[in-house]
């Protein structure tokens, strides 16, 4: 009994003899461990702190095109040379675009097709086929432009090559991504209502109407709960006396109250605006954010497309704390001659979200392209001081401190 009572002594006082080397070995170690990271979770906290008005992020233009196939593109050529050109771009998937390109504002254009089949049969796939020639691929090989529901595409009859065919789609695409990477910054989606075309589109096309209008509405809602998304009546706090107001206050909201969520803009303008909110029951609770006049109530963002001609307008409305969507390059003729000073200028004009063709090079045409030199998804604005210093690219989408 005596000599199993000194084992049992013996092996405790082993375990304490670790247990207190290993204490002391953490207290130790300590310090050097919290020196290193305070520094990082100071950064992390002041970039969360940075609102979005005060960052950058790209874009593409046009986001679900398709370059025509030869044959459609030989069609579309005898309208001029430049014509075709102008849409000689190809992007890749949107999911693609978001998760391996860090592209953080997206633009559909949308048709209305109550019916169904609108889109199923372009003019340019019937010229070609009754010619004997290869129409190149189906738009509807897989059924979805014959079902009833808002298309995605450019231009009826001839540019109609897209990677994604309805917007129901789209959303999904764009909703899959977003709850698998949910710490991502605010992604803008642009969106273009279509009802004419410059081009012989071989269909009637159907108006925008109240009803085409609330079935948008109802998509996005349907696709979109509202924890994932932001509405314009969201920027504004009880004393503020419209969604303007807010943002000349306080500009849009900091990034980590945005992370995860998307936002989805009307990029028609004009008479567009007002057709719009004539169709919301609330419009102070509308879906989309508007492009309208500077001095309208619920003015928060701004399409200003050339960052050239309007790039001290577009300085004085991002100093403002409004949002601006630019475009670094179009028609594809910065590709084709690697011109790079459009892109600069949107760069250095405080443009929040600078749309491209070309976010990443085309060997036929140049090295021109446009992203930030750490593929990163964004970068603190030049217009204003620094907040924090110039973070690394996984920093943006950390999950905001609490």
């Amino acid at each position: 009994m005596v000599r199993l009572k000194s084992r049992q002594l013996t092996c405790s006082h082993s375990e304490i003899t670790r247990s207190l080397c290993f204490r002391l070995i953490t207290l130790l170690c300590l310090p050097v461990f919290l020196h290193s990271s305070i520094p990082a979770l100071a950064q992390n906290h002041r970039l969360h702190d940075l609102r979005l008005h005060q960052i950058q992020l790209i874009g593409t233009h046009n986001s679900y095109h398709i370059a025509p196939h030869k044959t459609v593109a030989d069609l579309i050529q005898l309208a001029g040379t430049s014509v075709l050109q102008g849409i000689e771009y190809t992007h890749k998937p949107l999911p693609q675009q978001l998760q391996q390109m860090q592209i953080r504002q997206l633009e559909l254009d949308l048709f209305a097709d109550p019916l169904g089949g609108l889109f199923a049969k372009p003019l340019a796939r019937n010229l070609l086929a009754n010619s004997n020639q290869d129409p190149g691929p189906d738009p509807n090989a897989d059924g979805s432009l014959s079902q009833p529901g808002i298309k995605v595409l450019h231009a009826a009859g001839f540019d109609y090559a897209t990677n994604v065919s309805t917007l129901r789609q789209a959303l999904q695409q764009i909703r899959q991504w977003s709850q698998a990477a949910p710490h991502h910054l605010p992604v803008m989606i642009l969106l273009e209502l279509k009802e004419s075309v410059p081009n012989p589109a071989g269909v009637r096309l159907v108006r925008w109407d109240t009803p085409r209008l609330k079935e948008l509405d109802q998509l996005i809602h349907e696709i979109f709960p509202p924890t994932t998304r932001l509405i314009p009546a969201d920027l504004r706090q009880p004393t503020d006396a419209s969604v303007r107001d807010a943002v000349l206050k306080r500009g849009w909201p900091r990034l980590q109250d945005l992370q995860g969520k998307v936002f989805f803009c009307l990029d028609n303008e004009g008479p567009w605006v007002q057709r719009y909110l004539d169709a919301q029951t609330h419009p102070d609770q509308a879906t989309l954010f508007v492009s309208a006049d500077t001095s309208h109530p619920l003015a928060a963002w701004f399409k200003r497309n050339d960052p050239v001609t309007q790039f001290q307008e577009i300085q004085n409305l991002v100093r403002q704390g409004f949002l601006i969507r630019t475009r670094a390059d179009a028609d594809t003729t910065q590709a084709r001659t690697n011109d790079t000073s459009r892109r600069e200028q949107a760069f250095a004009s405080g443009a929040q979200y600078i749309s491209t063709d070309f976010p990443e090079p085309v060997a036929a045409f140049s090295d021109y392209c446009v992203r930030w030199p750490d593929h990163a998804p964004a970068r603190i604005s030049p217009l204003f001081p620094p907040l924090t210093d110039s973070p690394v690219a996984t920093d943006w989408e950390a999950p905001a401190p609490r």
